[in-house]
């Protein structure tokens, strides 16, 4: 598998909304709580035609809206969707940070973290 160029993506500010807030359940499994918000980039479409999701770190607090900056992207080997990472005050996040963060979704899924 060749290696992916999130160049143009990562170190870029966007902002956006999120759907599911920190502590919420997912609509589909009520059992999967999100210990990160999880939300999507406005304006954004990502090739499944939804919006761009992210996992949002930074705060403890649900958000209903973010700002910040993308600082890795998940790649999902076995999907078509990538998952980018974003930090609110620009901040880099530690792999291990991340991959605790978004781990309750994405066990279901094969996948590499790009920086």
């Amino acid at each position: 598998e060749r290696d992916m160029d999130y160049s143009h993506i990562i170190g870029k500010t966007v902002k956006g909304t999120i759907d599911r807030p920190l502590g919420s359940s997912h609509p589909r499994y009520p059992e999967m709580i999100y210990p990160v918000n999880y939300g999507y980039v406005d304006g954004i479409f990502a090739p499944d035609g939804a919006g761009q999701d992210v996992y949002v770190f930074g705060t403890e607090e649900p958000l209903a809206y973010f700002e910040g900056k993308v600082t890795a992207v998940w790649h999902r080997l076995d999907d078509v969707e990538d998952k980018w990472i974003v930090s609110l005050d620009g901040a880099e996040i530690e792999d291990k940070k991340i991959m605790e963060g978004i781990r309750f979704q994405e066990q279901f899924f094969h996948g590499k973290l790009y920086r």
